[in-house]
């Protein structure tokens, strides 16, 4: 089977953070030995690689072919001029990525079946390049496009026109396919496939050396992911307030960190929050097992793998109810949600996680139930039932 990975989220070399879940989920397929894959992640252009330009530049900094863990991955550029770039992203990505695919094809690889990924604009955008090549496609939703790009008139008209033209749906947990019922799609299209996690890069180290290197002392919190407002980063700082006998380190970048770190000053907790910025993931498994509790207190999440990532780590989590996460954070050994996003039931769910702490033995153990091999017989079941059903001399 080969497969033409399509998504704006996935990782490149200035950006090799960015949508790492796509990836990696294509990574274990790969793996299974089942399929070959070529991916196009376009990129938005800009006309400048200069550093002042900030993240801007960067994209003029991305290779235009880059190779990925043995993957081919093409960044074509798309034009995405500011206001009025979210309405147009979808043409403009079908315009960029013609070309590429052509070409992609004329050197030999003609795939069988297009895996995009995010409803918008990628999936809008991948089924109308599934036309024109007259390819299947499978769109797999991951989070707030779904959860909230729907609220948009037009977003939720073209989300819903690609869903009914794509081939097959996945969501990353049942509460987006609820969701996705809910606005009008069939559910017999919608298979839920649940992110896993690496269980052989996330796992328990010895903690004490590595509490000692870092030089933790109190109980700590760790948070990560981007500092954006949809994070909830500033909801966990005014906790810690309350929290006058704990530290925070905070793993990430992003547009909040100056209002981030000016809040931390203003509520007199600066001494005990400590900005990590970007974390590599290979370094990332040191500050999960050397925390105590990670938190994530965001207002939107799909299905939020630094939930596992820690818990695979041997540290229970204190997390937001919402969307998927209810779905991740199962069981006592897994760690608490919160009853409200506040900092004082962020406050309660900490103090009771402490209370009643769990084994940390067992809670890896919880994490070995995420393991990638479902989810990866999931899609290659899903995808083979495509090919089966896709006019045969169309593919």
């Amino acid at each position: 089977m080969q497969l033409l990975t399509f998504s704006t989220l996935f990782p490149n070399a200035e950006r090799p953070g960015h949508g790492i879940f796509v990836e990696t989920r294509l990574r274990h397929l790969i793996a299974s030995g089942k399929v070959t894959a070529r991916v196009v992640a376009p990129v938005p252009w800009f006309p400048s690689a200069h550093r002042r330009f900030g993240t801007y530049a960067s994209f003029a900094r991305v290779p235009l072919r880059e190779t990925r863990f043995g993957m081919t991955v093409d960044h074509p550029r798309y034009f995405l001029p500011p206001k009025v770039g979210m309405h147009i992203a979808p043409d403009m990505l079908v315009l960029a990525a013609k070309p590429c695919i052509a070409r992609m094809i004329d050197e030999g690889y003609d795939f069988n079946l297009i895996d995009a990924h995010y409803f918008y604009p990628d999936g809008v955008a991948a089924t109308r390049l599934g036309k024109y090549f007259n390819k299947p496609v499978v769109i797999t939703a991951r989070g707030s496009d779904i959860t909230l790009l729907p609220q948009y008139p037009k977003p939720r008209k073209k989300i819903l026109k690609a869903a009914s033209e794509a081939n097959g749906v996945i969501t990353v947990c049942n509460a987006l396919k609820e969701e996705l019922v809910r606005l009008g799609v069939p559910a017999q299209k919608i298979v839920s496939l649940r992110n896993g996690v690496d269980l052989t890069l996330f796992q328990p180290i010895e903690r004490e050396s590595a509490r000692q290197a870092l030089g933790l002392t109190q109980f700590t919190l760790l948070t990560v992911g981007h500092l954006v407002p949809v994070k909830g980063h500033e909801l966990i700082i005014r906790a810690l307030g309350m929290l006058t006998d704990m530290r925070l380190l905070i793993a990430g970048d992003g547009i909040l960190r100056q209002t981030l770190e000016n809040l931390a000053i203003e509520l007199k907790v600066a001494d005990r929050v400590q900005f990590l910025g970007s974390v590599r993931q290979d370094q990332l498994k040191t500050y999960y097992g050397a925390a105590d509790v990670m938190v994530l207190a965001s207002e939107r999440e799909g299905w939020a793998n630094v939930l596992l990532e820690s818990m695979a780590c041997g540290t229970p989590v204190v997390a937001s109810k919402v969307w998927g996460t209810p779905e991740v954070v199962a069981a006592p050994e897994a760690g608490l949600l919160m009853s409200d996003r506040t900092p004082e039931a962020l406050v309660s769910a900490i103090r009771l996680l402490q209370n009643q702490y769990p084994d940390r033995a067992a809670t890896r153990r919880y994490a070995e139930n995420f393991s990638w091999d479902a989810t990866t017989t999931g899609q290659l079941d899903l995808f083979t039932r495509v090919l089966q059903e896709y006019p045969i001399e169309t593919v």
